[in-house]
């Protein structure tokens, strides 16, 4: 009984193990990177830039100045310049206007047959896609901010728990074994006396 209360706790710790780390994994790419990146996570919503980005996945963007963007470049942008709708396409083309030399932006989704109608101007663009994570943007749409910033402290919450519970099972175990070993090491040496007394 004892050795399979051993293997179950084993098996509950790894699972504890594993959900814990796919907890602070998914928390740590959708929120804590992108925050200590100073990135912005978006969803993907359409399937204009599949198959690269399905609908579903998480985009993380990060400012760029618009002189750094150039042909093959993935970027998020306002599809009006100051409201909130944004995009995010593939760069195909760039230049500059004639009036006051900003940069211009032809866009397209990798899905679509032709380029975006609109050009996209400096100003509109909102950072380039720093990495992605297909799917997660699902958990990220269904969770709002705040939400989100619960899941952060409950996550790190779990692993200072995880972390006391596995240091308190360790001294318990290190006890139990010195005990253990105290009692038959007195039983080796007890018997061992004996044999050289007979001898």
């Amino acid at each position: 009984m004892t050795r399979r209360r051993r293997v179950l706790g084993g098996a509950w710790r790894a699972l504890c193990v594993v959900v814990i780390a796919l907890g602070v994994l998914v928390v740590g790419v959708a929120v804590v990177v992108p925050r200590l990146g100073g990135a912005t996570p978006y969803t993907i919503l359409t399937g204009s830039m599949e198959p690269t980005y399905p609908p579903g996945t998480l985009v993380v963007v990060r400012e760029v100045d618009p002189d750094d963007i150039v042909t093959g470049d993935v970027v998020t942008f306002q599809l009006r310049s100051g409201e909130p709708a944004v995009a995010t396409h593939r760069v195909v083309g760039t230049g500059r206007s004639t009036v006051g030399g900003e940069v211009v932006l032809t866009t397209k989704g990798d899905a679509n047959a032709t380029a975006d109608a609109e050009p996209v101007r400096a100003v509109q663009v909102r950072g380039r896609v720093w990495y992605a994570v297909p799917w997660l943007g699902h958990v990220g749409a269904a969770l709002g901010a705040p939400t989100r910033q619960v899941l952060v402290y409950v996550a790190a919450g779990a692993l200072l728990l995880y972390a006391a519970a596995m240091v308190v099972a360790g001294v318990r175990e290190r006890r139990a074994g010195v005990t253990s070993t105290g009692g038959t090491g007195g039983t080796g040496d007890a018997a061992g006396r004996g044999g050289r007394h007979g001898g």
